[in-house]
C-alpha cells in the first residue's frame, strides 16, 4: 500500500528485503515504526521529521503501511513479531537479528545523504534498536521512544536494554565521546518501565537524556494512564503539552547532531 507523500523503494541486505518509504532532503533519519506498523500517526511523525529538513527512511518491517491502528491489528502483529526469527522479544543481553539489516540501512542513508551521520528512532518493540544501531559509526543521533524490549516478565527483564555486552561497551564508549542517547517514555507505562531508564542512566551517565512524561492519576495534563506512544498515537500536538515538547526535543536533537545547530 503506498503512503501519500513518500517514495517507495526496496532495500535488501544479506537475504532480507523490506519496503522502505522515503521523503525529504537533508541528513538521513531512519524511522523504525512501532507495533502494528506504519500507521497514519507514524507516517505523520515521519513527515514532520522530513519537513524539518531531513531525509526520512522508514522501513516497513511488519504490518500494512498506512493501515489505521486497531487493537485487533496490534494483537495480530504482536503475535507475528513474537514468533519471528528477526525479533527476540525476551532477550536481555542480545540484540534482535533485524538490527543487522537496520544498521545496513543506516549506512545506506549516510552514503546517499552525506553529512556527519544519520539519526535513528525506534518505537515500542523497536525502541531499543537505536542502541544496537549505535555500534555503527554512521549513527550519530539515536532516539529510544518507549523502548519495550525485552518484555518485562521479570525484574531483570524490566531493567534490561536488549543489547549484548559487547554492543553496550561500544554504546558506552560512543556516548562518553559525545554521541549521547535520547529516551522518551510515559511514567505509568508498564511496557517501557522506569527500571530501563534507570539502567540507561547508570550505564551512560551524562550520555543519556531521558524525558519521562507524567501519566500518573490526576496528572496536570490529563494524560491517560494507558498512554504509551509518545510521538505518535498519544501525541497531543499543542504548544505547552509535554508530548509536543518531547516531539520538539526529538527534532532539535536531530538538528544538533546532524546539522550542528539547536533548531530543527
Amino acid at each position: 500500500m503506498p503512503l501519500p507523500g513518500f517514495d517507495e523503494t526496496t532495500f535488501s541486505h544479506e537475504g532480507e528485503s523490506y519496503p522502505v518509504f522515503r521523503r525529504g532532503s537533508g541528513p538521513g533519519v531512519v524511522v523504525i515504526h512501532e507495533i502494528p506498523g506504519i500507521t497514519p500517526p507514524v507516517a505523520d511523525f515521519a513527515r514532520r521529521v522530513a519537513d524539518a529538513g531531513f531525509s526520512v527512511y522508514a522501513p516497513s518491517l511488519f504490518g500494512t503501511p498506512g493501515k489505521p491502528f486497531s487493537n485487533g491489528y496490534m494483537v495480530g502483529q504482536m503475535a507475528r513479531a513474537c514468533i519471528s526469527r528477526e525479533f527476540h522479544v525476551l532477550a536481555t543481553n542480545q540484540s534482535s537479528p533485524i538490527t543487522n539489516y537496520l544498521r545496513a540501512l543506516c549506512r545506506k542513508a549516510h552514503e546517499e545523504c552525506g553529512g556527519p551521520g544519520v539519526g535513528a528512532i525506534g518505537m515500542c518493540l523497536t525502541g531499543n534498536f537505536a542502541l544496537s544501531l549505535m555500534v555503527d559509526e554512521s549513527v550519530m543521533a539515536p532516539v529510544l521512544s518507549q523502548p519495550s524490549l525485552p518484555f518485562g516478565v521479570s525484574a531483570a527483564h524490566r531493567a534490561a536494554l536488549h543489547v549484548s555486552d559487547d554492543d553496550l561497551a561500544v554504546v558506552k564508549r560512543r556516548a562518553a565521546a559525545g554521541c549521547g542517547v535520547l529516551g522518551l517514555r510515559f511514567t505509568n507505562d508498564p511496557l517501557s518501565p522506569a527500571a530501563r531508564f534507570e539502567t540507561l542512566r547508570r550505564e551512560l551517565g551524562d550520555g543519556f537524556e531521558g524525558i519521562e512524561i507524567d501519566s500518573s492519576r490526576g496528572n496536570p495534563h490529563d494524560i491517560k494512564r494507558s498512554a504509551h506512544s509518545v510521538v505518535t498515537l498519544d501525541l497531543v500536538d499543542q504548544q505547552g503539552h509535554p508530548t509536543r515538547a518531547a516531539l520538539d526535543r526529538v527534532l532539535a536533537f536531530f538538528a544538533e547532531r546532524l546539522k550542528g545547530r539547536g533548531d530543527a
